[in-house]
């Protein structure tokens, strides 16, 4: 088996797919790419299991074959090469790889392509077509807000809800919650899934804006195409929180202001919080917030004053700084508006200028306040 291949492009592919490796692995043929060719074409996979990926490009060879080879030392040596041909040669017989550049031979032992994980089928699957855009911009939107929480597997992913009139997309941590809308985009039918966390940030960060994305899916898997790639991964078994319940309907108090100055105040007075509850509160009163934090243990503290448009009834509540900054960075409107009921029951962030075709709500529990 052997293929001639420019070195900068094999290099691309594989550190499109190399996120899916796990930096040590019960089962040492995980650490590999696969090769494989077929009728001319170079299909590299990797895989931890749960999640596999493949990408496709174009080699020159003659004949078909496949082979494991070591991804660690393969980045490594690629990584220090300027573009130019890579010629491979395997013996398929005793898993020899060598390699030769302009500048000299490489060679290594691979393994056997027969001991890679053979890739999941989907029977009864479910198709969808969606914009890269769109499917970048909710992971985005909501990855932030998943939990870590071991013994509550179904928060640490993004709850997908497809119906024919728009997608939703669902990540909360208990603590703060994200509901993501659009309406420009729809599955067929009804449908729900729970996708995992390490997916999602792959996708993230490979998927093209202009991209089509096909995604499909049935009760236990999903498969994303764009470009020449596939990604497989199992998704998260469970029932997901019935979300809607916990965002309450009535919220009297609504304060409207400035997204940055907001944003850049809660980052300075910050600083002179506890860091174990990273406390800020926020005080409203006529058309002024006063944004407030102190750590009763070092005799620090900070307050600032911002002009806003608020109505309501006069309050203090407490928010976790780190919650409310996340939040505020996820939103790209000039300004935002926070609801309000009592404080001790959640606030509502929400873009105070609305889009056409997507629909984003923020939820976030309140701190206790000192007293």
């Amino acid at each position: 088996m052997n293929f001639i291949v420019s070195s900068a492009s094999l290099l691309r592919s594989l550190q499109s797919i190399s996120g899916v490796l796990n930096t040590s692995n019960n089962l040492p043929i995980l650490d590999n790419f696969l090769f494989e060719i077929v009728d001319g074409k170079l299909t590299v996979s990797a895989t931890d299991i749960e999640t596999t990926i493949h990408t496709t490009l174009e080699v020159e060879s003659k004949e078909d074959g496949k082979i494991c080879i070591d991804a660690k030392k393969l980045l490594e040596i690629l990584k220090s090469f300027s573009d130019h041909p890579l010629n491979f040669s395997v013996n398929l017989s005793n898993f020899a790889v060598e390699m030769t550049s302009d500048y000299g031979k490489y060679k290594l032992v691979g393994a056997n392509a027969e001991e890679f994980p053979k890739n999941p089928t989907l029977s009864g699957a479910t198709s969808i077509k969606i914009p890269g855009e769109v499917v970048v911009t909710a992971i985005n939107k909501t990855l932030f807000a998943t939990g870590n929480d071991d013994l509550r597997p179904v928060m640490s992913g993004v709850f997908c809800e497809f119906s024919d009139k728009d997608l939703t997309f669902v990540a909360t941590d208990a603590h703060k919650l994200i509901r993501y809308k659009r309406t420009d985009a729809s599955g067929s039918g009804s449908s729900a899934f729970i996708l995992p966390k390490k997916p999602l940030n792959i996708l993230k960060a490979n998927i093209k804006d202009e991209e089509e994305v096909q995604i499909e899916y049935n009760e236990s898997n999903a498969v994303f195409r764009y470009g020449d790639t596939e990604l497989v991964c199992r998704l998260i078994d469970g029932k997901y929180p019935n979300y809607e319940a916990v965002i309450p309907n009535e919220n009297p108090n609504k304060l409207t202001i400035d997204r940055v100055s907001l944003l850049t105040s809660i980052k300075r007075v910050s600083i002179f919080a506890n860091k174990s509850t990273n406390q800020v509160k926020l005080k409203m009163a006529g058309s002024e917030l006063t944004i407030s934090a102190e750590d009763l243990d070092f005799s620090n503290e900070a307050s600032e004053r911002l002009t806003c448009v608020y109505d309501g009834d006069d309050m203090e509540i407490g928010f976790n700084s780190r919650f409310i900054i996340e939040m505020l960075q996820n939103l790209e409107t000039d300004n935002v508006i926070i609801e309000m009921s009592e404080p001790n029951r959640a606030g509502i962030i929400l873009p105070a200028e609305s889009s056409e075709n997507e629909d984003i709500l923020m939820l976030v529990m309140p701190v206790m306040l000192n007293r």
